[in-house]
């Protein structure tokens, strides 16, 4: 017994210097001023960033939603494959982040801008022409378009959350449905269900929690992120990663306002993820019953 505390003192002491600390400097941080007095001001100046945090957690949502409608038919198809395909699959589903984060959101730029790979592919094939001559009769705003404008929009930033968390989507879902027992799908089969009521009432379920896994991999790092919202989103909305690192490295250096911004947050996400989790519970216990 000894030995394995000893065995456990560097990970107690990892956790203890690089997660516990940071988040009581946060709390410390966010219920003090300047001057180092107690209050609660920080929190009372957060009302005029409302529209940030709902941005923020709605295009966090959307990113989610679009993951899960991509990752988890992917994840699915996957499964019912045999090992050696599943396992190149995965590969290749990991091989985008071996790359570094920053250069796979760059190379989005390199697409989606005006003059990108893109809209030059559109104008190769002749779209803009036809647009502009079956447009242009109908509306006179549709009689000189050159370009789609598709960078510096919430829909790149959405597009570059998709791209970068999707893995995290997927893995999870892949992990749980592939250990589903195929007795309990053979023996809903043999009791006359149908593919889809054997999808609904055993797959799904028994899935929930690697869905569960995925929402809070791919919700958490969207809605803080601010290296896609800067780089797709051209700065044009503020999102909350952004506000973050304004309070703290920009020219609104207020970290006693940006401590209180990141408890908030994080005190959000927890508990949408107890719910999500609570929800998970009643869906299995559902099952087994």
């Amino acid at each position: 017994m000894r030995n394995n505390r000893l065995l456990a003192a560097p990970y107690v002491l990892w956790m203890a210097l690089f997660v516990i600390a940071p988040i009581i400097l946060v709390v410390v941080y966010a219920f003090t001023s300047s001057s180092g007095g107690f209050t609660f001001a920080n929190f009372s100046h957060m009302g005029q960033y409302a529209g940030v945090f709902g941005r923020s957690f709605l295009l966090a949502a959307i990113a989610t939603v679009v993951c899960i409608l991509l990752g988890y038919p992917l994840a699915h198809i996957l499964s019912r494959e045999n090992a050696r395909l599943q396992r190149m699959s995965m590969m290749l589903i990991m091989l985008p982040m071996w790359m570094n984060f920053l250069l796979r959101t760059y190379s989005w730029m390199s697409i989606l801008e005006n003059t990108g790979l893109l809209n030059r592919f559109f104008a190769a094939i002749g779209l803009f022409k036809l647009i502009n001559a079956v447009g242009g009769a109908l509306s006179p705003e549709w009689a000189d378009i050159a370009y789609f404008r598709m960078i510096n929009t919430q829909g790149a930033v959405v597009l570059g959350m998709v791209y970068n968390f999707l893995p995290f989507m997927v893995l999870p879902i892949h992990s749980v449905i592939s250990k589903i027992d195929r007795s309990l799908i053979e023996a809903a089969q043999d009791l006359g269900a149908k593919p889809s009521g054997v999808f609904r009432r055993v797959t799904l379920p028994l899935s929930l929690p690697g869905v569960l896994s995925g929402i809070t991999m791919v919700f958490v790092p969207s809605v803080s992120t601010f290296v896609i919202s800067q780089l797709l989103g051209g700065g044009n909305d503020l999102l909350l990663g952004d506000l973050i690192e304004m309070q703290f490295l920009g020219s609104a250096y207020n970290p006693h306002l940006g401590s209180a911004i990141a408890l908030v947050m994080m005190i959000i996400v927890l508990i949408c993820m107890l719910v999500m989790n609570r929800f998970g519970e009643g869906e299995e216990q559902a099952v087994l019953m």
